[in-house]
Order: structure tokens, then C-alpha cells, then sequence
């Protein structure tokens, strides 16, 4: 069930959240959330909701035992580590090992068709989280399970993260509230949010499809670069929007979870844009991989072993294809670069940022690239197709309507400081008037119209699923 689909946002999200304040306390509301929380999963995925409280389970009762066995911690540690990426690895990437062995060999092994299980990568990151922090000190190992199964199953941020470490919202899970004013400001993110993805990112899908499936002979640079743009902030606002709704939601039962994105196209370099983009899956990887690998406290060649090592699994993470792995080793080359030839990220700010949008535009092509070929096809497209013919142009045309071009725009111009700049207002206003009362107001009926104007896309339009439920 997705959150910008009718079902969720006309019945299953506003029943929910009525009945969770009708409950009298704490205790029952989390139980009520969980009931709510495998009521969602077991929607979308069936069967699949046994795999999630299963991985729940097997992590709860590792850290338990940890509790009680001191010196064997390490091992259990290894056993929950093994089990997670066991399953993970099965369920989505026994395809992607059996194919290249295939390729590699010439063998004609038998690809077992396994189907995926959504927001696997995000739930298995979620217990490794919470087992590893036992295992450290940081967190206590909990006596009900309904805690850890709630906290790995919580349903704003169960599909498509972000990703939650389990010492960042143990304390938020026993005790948290929520007034009018946080309930408020949780429904004005979860608008932005979903703003973000149906009125930005659904709109631009349309054209990026569109050149993604364009042949050689359709493919002219203009087209190509408009492909490749455009998917650069389809991507950023389809997963920053769930990530707003995810935040918001979680304003509204109370919780207080960590942003995800800040402006990453704004970047002045790829360490900076990776600070920036994905923010949880970045801290986590650095946390729970590259720091664990020594980081950088064992000279410049362990360091960009350790730097490779994180992107690699990047890439990986985010599927089960050598594209997304190659995207992952790219962007770690650049930033390898930068810590050689830290000169250049230091000064001339106007290329600083060119060189950033470049780079991840190229990386984004490789991303979205369904193979290795049709990357080298749309990236030397860009770069070296000067034709332009009938068909060319025709393809052009049909992708690039008033409304695409709008929306481009738009979507351009938000990816820009603009909240910043208007916080910078209202404090202006603030101080001029003494009264924020008018812009809340303000800001509550922009709201509430960019909510109509969803629901009505919504009602007419094609269903695109949010991207990084693949994942």
C-alpha cells in the first residue's frame, strides 16, 4: 500500500490515526501501532509479513542472549550478522550471482524466479542496527519483543526508510507525545511530501520513461540530456517525498525521526552531496562498515580500500544489477579524487557546483540504466550525438510538453535553498510584525490546496510506484 494511493491516503492512514488518539495510553497506542503496522505490510506483501517478524524475532533473541553470555557477544554478533545478510543476499541477489556466473562461465545454471520482498534492505539494516548497538553497549537488549518487532515493522518507515537506528528512538518507542501544534506541522510534511511525488516526480517519470525506452535512431544529445535530467530529480523527489511523509507521519504518532535529504543538489562536492543525500543510509554505512573497517586511521591506502568497500555496498544495496554497483564504485572514485586534489573543492564555487550536478547526473544515467549497454548508449548520446533528424525531433516533441517543461522548472527552482530563504522571511516578518499567526495560516491553506491538487492527479492519473520500493 502505497502513501500516495487512494486506499491509504482516503481510509487507511485518517482511521488510523483517529483511533491511535482515541486509545488511553502509552502501552495500548503501540500496540495498536504495530496491529496497524503488520495490517500495512501484510497488505502489499501477504506471506512475506512472517519473513519480517521472523527477522524480528531471530535479532531480538541474539541480543537477548548477548545480555546473559558475555564472552560469547562476538560470535552471536557474527551468527546475526550472517543470518541478515544471508537472507538478504537469497531473496535479492541469488538472481544477480547465478546470471554472472552464467556469463562468466558459460554454465546454463537454472535462475530461480524469488520473488522480493518489499523494504527488505530497509528492515534487515533496521535489526542489524539494533543487534549491533546491543553488542556495542549503546542500547540496553529488550525484554518484549512487541518493542523490537514494532520498531522494525513501524509502518511510515517500513517500505522505503528511512533508515531508524534502533538507539536513536528506544526511548521515543516507551515514551513519546504529541500535541496539536506537532500533530500540525506532521500533516504539513506529509503534504510537502507527497506534493513532492505526485505533482514533481510522477510528472517528470513520464518523460524519463519515455527516454529510457527511445532507441539509438530517437536518441539526439538535446533528448538524452533532457532523460538524464530529468530523472536526476525525479529520483530526488519521489524518495525525498516519501521521506517528508515518513518524517511527517511519524510528527503525528509522536516520533521524532532524523532528516533524510538537505538540499543535496546545493552540493559544493560529492562528500558534501553524499552528507546530504540519503542521509540515514550514509551514517549507517559509515557507523556500522567503514568506521568498524578502520576508516580513516590507518593510512591513505587502507583508507581508500575502506572508501571503495562502502560504495561497493552502496551500489549493491540499492540492487541487484552491476549498474548499481558501478554507480556506487563512480561516485567513491570521485570522492577518492577529491580527498587527492582537495585544491579544487575548496575554490571556484560556481564550477564547485557544476562539477557536483555533472557528476551525479552522469552517475544517475548509469542508475536508472536498465543494462551496461543502454548506459553507453544514453551517456555517449549525450556527449558526442550531434544528429538531429525527423525522428529526433519527433521524439522530442513528444516527450517535452508544456507540462513537463513546467514542472522541470518548478522542480529546478525547489531543489534550490527556497524554504531557507522564506524562514529567512518570516524571521523579517517576525520582527516586523510581532505575529507568525498569518503565515502558519498561510502556509495550512497552501497546504490543504496542494492536497486537493494530489488527490485530483491521483484520481485521473497513472500509478508510478515510489522507486526505492525495489530496493
Amino acid at each position: 500500500m502505497a502513501f500516495s494511493s487512494i486506499p491509504f491516503l482516503c481510509f487507511f492512514f485518517p482511521l488510523t490515526v483517529i483511533f491511535y488518539y482515541l486509545l488511553p495510553s502509552g502501552k495500548i497506542k503501540n500496540y495498536f501501532l504495530l496491529s496497524a503496522s503488520m495490517l500495512f505490510y501484510a497488505y502489499g506483501e501477504g506471506y512475506f509479513i512472517f519473513l519480517m517478524i521472523a527477522c524480528a524475532f531471530i535479532n531480538y533473541v541474539l541480543a537477548g542472549l548477548m545480555e546473559y553470555f558475555h564472552k560469547a557477544k562476538k560470535g552471536l554478533l557474527f551468527i546475526a550478522v550472517v543470518i541478515n545478510l544471508g537472507t538478504l543476499g537469497i531473496f535479492k541477489y541469488t538472481e544477480m550471482v547465478i546470471l554472472t556466473v552464467n556469463n562468466v562461465t558459460n554454465l546454463e545454471l537454472t535462475v530461480p524466479q524469488i520473488r522480493l520482498p518489499a523494504g527488505i534492505s530497509f528492515f534487515i539494516f533496521q535489526a542489524l542496527s539494533y543487534v549491533t548497538d546491543v553488542y556495542r553497549g549503546k542500547v540496553e537488549a529488550s525484554k518484549k519483543f512487541s518493542k523490537i518487532l514494532l520498531y522494525i515493522s513501524l509502518f511510515p518507515q517500513l517500505i522505503a526508510g528511512p533508515i531508524i537506528k534502533y538507539h536513536s528512538v528506544s526511548a521515543q518507542i516507551e515514551k513519546r507525545g504529541a500535541d496539536l501544534s506537532k500533530v500540525c506541522q506532521g500533516m504539513r510534511r506529509f503534504i510537502m511530501g507527497l506534493s513532492k511525488k505526485v505533482l514533481l516526480a510522477d510528472t517528470l517519470a513520464v518523460a524519463v520513461d519515455s527516454v529510457f525506452s527511445l532507441d539509438s535512431s530517437e536518441l539526439g544529445m538535446a533528448t538524452a540530456w533532457i532523460g538524464a535530467v530529468a530523472y536526476m530529480f525525479q529520483i530526488y523527489y519521489d524518495f525525498s517525498g516519501y521521506s517528508d511523509m515518513a518524517i511527517g507521519m511519524g510528527k503525528i504518532f509522536g516520533f521524532d525521526f532524523a532528516e533524510n535529504f538537505q538540499l543535496p543538489y546545493a552540493s559544493s562536492s560529492i562528500q558534501m552531496f553524499w552528507r546530504r543525500w540519503h542521509i540515514s543510509l550514509t551514517d549507517w554505512f559509515r557507523e556500522y562498515l567503514y568506521i568498524p573497517l578502520g576508516g580513516n586511521r590507518k593510512g591513505k591506502v587502507r583508507t581508500w580500500m575502506n572508501r571503495m568497500i562502502v560504495f561497493f555496498c552502496t551500489g549493491l544495496w540499492h540492487g541487484a544489477d552491476w549498474t548499481y554497483v558501478l554507480w556506487g564504485l563512480f561516485h567513491g572514485v570521485f570522492i577518492s579524487l577529491e580527498t587527492v586534489f582537495p585544491y579544487f573543492t575548496k575554490r571556484f564555487k560556481v564550477l564547485r557546483h557544476i562539477y557536483v550536478l555533472l557528476v551525479v547526473c552522469v552517475g544517475f544515467v548509469i542508475f536508472r540504466s536498465d543494462t551496461m549497454e543502454q548506459a553507453v548508449m544514453i551517456l555517449s548520446a549525450m556527449f558526442t550525438n550531434f544528429e538531429w533528424n525527423l525522428q529526433i525531433e519527433a521524439a522530442m516533441m513528444r516527450i517535452c510538453d508544456n507540462l513537463f517543461l513546467f514542472v522541470l522548472v518548478v522542480s529546478m527552482i525547489c531543489a534550490m535553498p527556497v524554504f531557507q530563504w522564506i524562514k529567512q522571511a518570516e524571521k523579517h516578518w517576525i520582527k516586523a510584525t510581532g505575529s507568525l499567526y498569518i503565515l502558519n495560516g498561510m502556509s495550512y491553506v497552501c497546504s490543504a490546496a496542494l492536497l486537493l491538487l494530489c488527490m485530483m492527479s491521483l484520481a485521473g492519473g497513472t500509478y508510478h510506484p515510489f522507486i526505492y520500493f525495489r530496493f
